[in-house]
């Protein structure tokens, strides 16, 4: 059986990641975080958006409906304070799953298509163990991009969610 508690701690890592991120990147000029740049998601906000657009896939498998993404990304990534938004509330909205689903659920398969037309079997837990590995990967490539500019920002590495975040986090937790 999944680890609720594990799954719960996840999820919050996530959204606490995300949003440090989104705030160190966030102190760029928008000129500069939409700013095609030659890597695989064209800017520092077009990463950004391809972490909301799986999101947004993984979270219409999880409701049994379809999504209209045909791709991994859009034509043409959101604005940065639109995806910030709606990256966060995707996060809320994760964390409140995990907070509600039991054992048994985090356990159930949920059967859906990749955009490629593949087919995909993955329980609830390893959808959200995967949304977090995935969004982990790509800030860590937005990191890099944000390197070379003036932002002085918060770390998001999970051990700094561990020391700085987590105990009081845990503390408000009811089970």
């Amino acid at each position: 059986m999944p680890d609720r508690a594990l799954m719960r701690q996840l999820t919050r890592y996530t959204q606490w990641a995300d949003d440090v991120l989104l705030s160190n990147a966030g102190q760029l000029p928008v000129e500069e975080l939409e700013a095609e740049r030659e890597t695989l998601f064209g800017s520092i906000a077009g990463t950004f958006d391809h972490i909301l657009v799986v999101a947004e896939m993984f979270e219409a498998h999880l409701e049994g409906r379809s999504h209209p993404h045909r791709a991994r990304r859009r034509a043409h990534a959101l604005p940065f304070v639109e995806v910030a938004d709606r990256l966060r509330a995707m996060d809320a909205l994760f964390v409140a799953r995990a907070d509600a689903w039991d054992e048994a659920m985090l356990a159930e398969p949920i059967d859906f298509a990749f955009v490629d037309g593949g087919s995909g079997r993955m329980t609830r837990a390893e959808i959200l163990l995967h949304l977090t590995n995935h969004a982990t990967y790509h800030r860590g490539f937005v990191s890099e991009l944000l390197y070379p500019s003036p932002v002085d920002g918060q770390a998001n590495d999970y051990t700094v969610f561990l020391r700085d975040a987590w105990p009081a986090i845990a503390a408000s937790l009811q089970d």
